[in-house]
């Protein structure tokens, strides 16, 4: 069971079953702090193992990342206006943390 924003990619993939949201990479689970949006793909994701017959389906959802579409065009772009310097800094100082937590664990 797959939670995919690349449709195109997981149909190639041939993945058994897909929950496919035409989300930013990275966001296949829902918009962040939107707790009901997360809720329903997820509750989509488990009916889908429930209720697959057929081996490759996709689910596709209707939800919409927001009312424009600018962020596809932007997704690659230097403006990437989802991707603050904060939320960066902020996901680079979390991965640091967690490669010095298993570093301690693991006695290196």
């Amino acid at each position: 069971m797959v939670f995919c924003v690349a449709r195109d990619i997981v149909a190639s993939a041939f993945a058994p079953r897909a929950v496919f949201t035409n989300y930013p990479l990275g966001n296949p689970c829902g918009r962040p702090h939107d707790l009901a949006n997360q809720r329903a793909i997820l509750r989509t994701g488990l009916r889908l193992l429930e209720q697959a017959t057929e081996p490759g389906t996709i689910v596709d959802l209707p939800f919409e990342w927001s009312g424009s579409r600018d962020w596809m065009r932007l997704i690659f772009s230097e403006e990437q206006p989802f991707l603050s310097e904060e939320a960066e800094a902020a996901r680079k100082a979390a991965l640091d943390l967690a490669r010095r937590q298993k570093a301690q664990e693991s006695g290196n």
